[in-house]
């Protein structure tokens, strides 16, 4: 009785204590914003009139310049001032990932124009860093010099070498996911900025090619990034990662077929990971194949998707500690890898089981672990307990998101924030001189580096927060890429979710207003499915009375946006009323006119029919890539 009465008597004090961690309640709108705002911070170039980290200014607007190509742009990848592309890369993937699922949360936040933005930033260097279709620029600076000096972005003397990949000195890993990074970015822009998104389409063919053709690892060929962004996975998973893209960017059954065929050999099938981050892309390759096989787009590769399922669960299971080898946690609960930067495992593995979590329940299935099926909610609480925790729920009480909370990291390990704003004082501020006058200082930050995600706790959830613990106190882009996704689906509620159906990004700021009925067909836009790199446009000509019936005539163009030859060329025509001149019936089906048996990248065909009602629907078949 004395025991039971003493239990009780603490219980008061126990619920005290543990209330702010169990129940501490977030606003994930307000973490959605200021996740966004880190990567303008991170702006390397001329910044644009509407830029809102205001204490930034223009940087490295001669990189490049010494090569002969302009690779002004760009992001910083952490609390340094080099552009790494592998990292930034998978950045803009994890990005326009984080968009093409929960884009619509976004929206209803009025954040999604802001993250779109944050994609386009990444993806109009790439752009640039990719002149050629066999040459990739992939760093701009180096580690070691630039770790020499502690200096504002604004005032940097470190040497501004750019380094590429080509035939001779390849790079798979890079090459691969600059390409996933561009293929999922054609996806966010399909619907605002079509001719935008099929550019980048172009360029994610050709970069997978080169990286599919000229095999080898990126630091191999570009020897100072070794010691920073290693690729330790080689290349297979990002050739499996940029096919994956691909294919969900054009619906092109080359990259499904790319997916089964090296699934085995290329480790897709193989790999049971523990992880997922910028180097290792395994998990997401499974997770992707998975949401396929789930969507019933395998078709006769399903035995093989099936197996990339199978080891997409085991990552999922081994998340939520019911798998047969479970990952690694700290006391507080929190995911831990490594000593540093751990915080980037946290948010991409959590992304993983947030995407996985809808896609389970808009498949209403289950999650097959060691331990038994689990619902596919166990896997959203689960990041959402990651993502409260490092938003305040630990035991330190600590908001590892700077400028989130009233408790969050003052003295972060980076160049810009640690210094006082070239706007407040241009006085330049020498490669040693920062060390000394602002690297040291024991103080908070000049300039607050908000929404930034910092290394994070140690393996006990301790945490010190020193300008020079940069193992916990450095951010990165892609430690907040991730997150972007997760916060906007924990914002967006329990409503309307169905990850399997098709995804186009939603377009920002749609004016329906201007969006009305047209009283004749006059102009009709008729995409190839989501896909292809085929476009079709359609307009009316011409239109006629007769006997008291209004006739229309229609040209339709058919341009080939790729960078290979488009062979043997189906097109499905239906509601046609009338005559057709241009191409020649078989079956069901229209192909090439007799005097034309392919059309070369970058060509049109044009076809005309006539009758008296709206455009006919005409859409692509099937086609050969050559």
């Amino acid at each position: 009785m004395g025991k039971l009465m003493r239990l009780i008597s603490m219980a008061p004090l126990f619920l005290l204590l543990c209330l702010p961690f169990a129940f501490g309640g977030h606003d994930y709108n307000q973490a959605l914003s200021k996740s966004i705002l880190f990567f303008e911070a991170q702006r390397s170039g001329y910044l644009p009139h509407n830029q809102r980290i205001t204490w930034r200014a223009n940087s490295g607007l001669n990189d490049g310049k010494a090569s002969g190509v302009d690779l002004v742009g760009g992001y910083y990848d952490a609390g340094d001032n080099v552009k790494f592309g592998l990292p930034m890369a998978f950045t803009i993937t994890m990005m326009s990932w984080s968009i093409i699922e929960y884009g619509k949360q976004m929206a209803a936040n009025g954040e999604l124009g802001h993250a779109m933005e944050a994609v386009k930033w990444g993806t109009d260097y790439f752009i640039k860093a990719h002149p050629q279709p066999y040459v990739l620029y992939g760093e701009v600076g180096d580690g070691n010099s630039d770790h020499y000096c502690w200096q504002r972005p604004e005032d940097m003397t470190t040497d501004r070498r750019a380094y590429k990949i080509d035939p001779s000195n390849p790079g798979s890993d890079l090459a691969g996911e600059t390409a996933a990074a561009m293929a999922a970015a054609s996806i966010v822009f399909r619907r605002s900025n079509p001719a935008y998104s099929r550019e980048l389409l172009r360029h994610a063919y050709q970069l997978f090619e080169f990286a599919d053709k000229y095999r080898g690892k990126y630091d191999s060929s570009i020897t100072v990034a070794q010691k920073y962004y290693r690729s330790i996975s080689g290349y297979n998973d990002e050739l499996l990662w940029a096919a994956a893209w691909l294919y969900q960017a054009s619906n092109n059954k080359y990259y499904l077929n790319y997916l089964d065929k090296n699934g085995d050999s290329m480790g897709g099938t193989g790999w049971a990971m523990t992880e997922f981050g910028w180097d290792v892309k395994y998990a997401g390759v499974q997770t992707l194949v998975a949401k396929f096989l789930m969507q019933g787009k395998a078709g006769h590769h399903a035995p093989v998707f099936e197996k990339y399922r199978q080891k997409a669960e085991y990552f999922m299971c081994s998340l939520i500690g019911k798998g047969s080898r479970n990952i690694q946690k700290t006391p507080g609960g929190l995911i831990y890898r490594q000593r540093w930067n751990n915080m980037q495992f946290v948010t991409s593995a959590s992304f993983l089981a947030t995407v996985y979590s809808d896609y389970l329940t808009s498949y209403r299935g289950s999650l097959k672990c060691a331990a038994g099926n689990v619902a596919p909610s166990e896997l959203l609480s689960f990041a959402k307990s990651q993502v409260d925790y490092l938003l305040g729920d630990n035991p330190r009480a600590t908001s590892y998101m700077v400028g989130y909370g009233n408790n969050y990291p003052r003295q972060v390990h980076h160049r810009g924030s640690s210094i006082v704003s070239i706007k407040v004082n241009p006085k330049f501020v020498a490669c040693r001189q920062g060390y000394a006058t602002w690297y040291t200082r024991k103080a908070s930050d000049p300039n607050v580096l908000t929404g930034a995600l910092v290394g994070g706790p140690d393996a006990y959830d301790n945490f010190a927060d020193e300008r020079d613990n940069y193992e916990q106190t450095e951010p990165a882009t892609y430690n907040n890429a991730p997150l972007l996704g997760i916060l906007a689906r924990l914002a967006g509620g329990h409503g309307g979710y169905n990850q399997l159906l098709p995804v186009v990004a939603p377009a920002p700021n749609p004016v329906i207003a201007k969006l009305k009925p047209a009283p004749k067909p006059k102009l009709t836009p008729t995409p190839a499915s989501s896909s292809s790199p085929i476009t079709i446009n359609q307009k009316m000509t011409t239109s006629w009375n007769h006997k008291g019936k209004t006739y229309y005539r229609y040209s339709t163009v058919v341009t080939n946006e790729s960078y290979k030859t488009v062979k043997a060329l189906k097109l499905s025509i239906s509601k046609l009323y009338g005559p057709i001149w241009g191409l020649t019936k078989s079956g069901n089906s229209y192909g090439f006119p007799e005097w034309l048996n392919s059309l070369p990248a970058g060509k049109s065909l044009e076809f005309v029919y006539i009758h008296a009602a709206s455009p006919a629907d005409v859409s692509v078949s099937s086609y050969n890539l050559a």
